[in-house]
């Protein structure tokens, strides 16, 4: 007997559920030669306050994780892309040996920011000399919640972005790329099978400009990474909105994904917490 194929449906990525768009509404998404892929949510301003709600809900408990707890989360991400790694290719499309090693790179990617996970605060902290009495030592802490416009680039930029997001401490709502949205998706699988806390990461699929300019002026994001962005009329305005609550913005920039990443990207959202104490005391 022949049998139908059972078709996956791509929802958003909400609070570790995987939700429908409260609108109803999708939106066709078709391969580079044009044919028909599947049909992606596409998220209203209500999905990005309900993640952006998720997001600040999840803060606490993962910010005060230990960093070498959230080291072994990267990594055990790293390891549960790496098993679906034939998935991952086919949904990227072209050739198949340059996507086996776009994936083989986004999990390098990940294992790279795992390692840095208990290592950045001794890079970017500091034991300031000051002339009197006292210890004066600066150290990083985590933003809070950061929206993310992930770069076309749908698995090894999406990565690139998300990973250093995260491993200081920040909770993040992702706008993923708008023509290829399947792999930020099915990455949200990964996430939700990896011990990653529900909320830490929020994936939203659908169209950057009505997404990105409403999470722009959410009084209660802390952080704006337009790389993704690619309209400078879009971007220039996501920078007014942010300026509201003094957010700190990434602004677009035009990446090689695997060069090396450097710590960039890691300490753009990190504020830096100093205090003095008496020494002999």
């Amino acid at each position: 007997m022949s049998r139908l194929t059972v078709r996956k449906t791509y929802k958003l990525f909400i609070g570790g559920a995987f939700p429908r768009s409260e609108s109803g509404r999708s939106y066709p998404v078709t391969s580079p030669k044009g044919d028909f892929l599947a049909n992606a949510s596409r998220a209203s301003r209500k999905d990005a306050r309900d993640a952006v709600s998720a997001a600040r809900k999840a803060f606490p408990g993962w910010s005060g994780a230990t960093a070498y707890n959230r080291g072994q989360i990267l990594y055990r991400i790293a390891e549960m892309l790496e098993g679906r790694r034939a998935q991952f290719a086919d949904e990227l499309g072209g050739a198949r040996k340059p996507a086996l090693e776009t994936v083989d790179a986004a999990v390098d990617r990940l294992v790279w920011y795992a390692g840095w996970s208990d290592k950045i605060s001794s890079v970017h902290g500091t034991a300031n000399p000051v002339a009197g009495p006292y210890f004066n030592l600066s150290s990083p802490e985590p933003t809070g919640v950061v929206a993310v416009v992930a770069p076309a680039d749908p698995l090894l930029g999406l990565v690139s972005v998300v990973a250093p997001v995260i491993v200081t401490g920040n909770t993040c709502v992702v706008v993923a790329s708008e023509p290829a949205p399947l792999p930020a998706i099915t990455l949200a699988e990964v996430l939700a099978t990896s011990d990653l806390p529900g909320g830490v990461v929020n994936i939203l699929t659908g169209h950057q400009a009505e997404l990105a300019p409403w999470l722009a002026a959410h009084m209660d994001v802390n952080g704006l990474d337009l790389t993704g962005v690619a309209d400078p009329a879009l971007a220039l305005r996501c920078e007014e909105e942010a300026a509201a609550n003094l957010k700190r913005v990434q602004r677009p920039v035009t990446a090689d994904w695997r060069a090396d990443p450097g710590l960039r990207r890691m300490t753009r959202f990190l504020e830096t917490k100093t205090v003095w104490h008496p020494l002999g005391v």
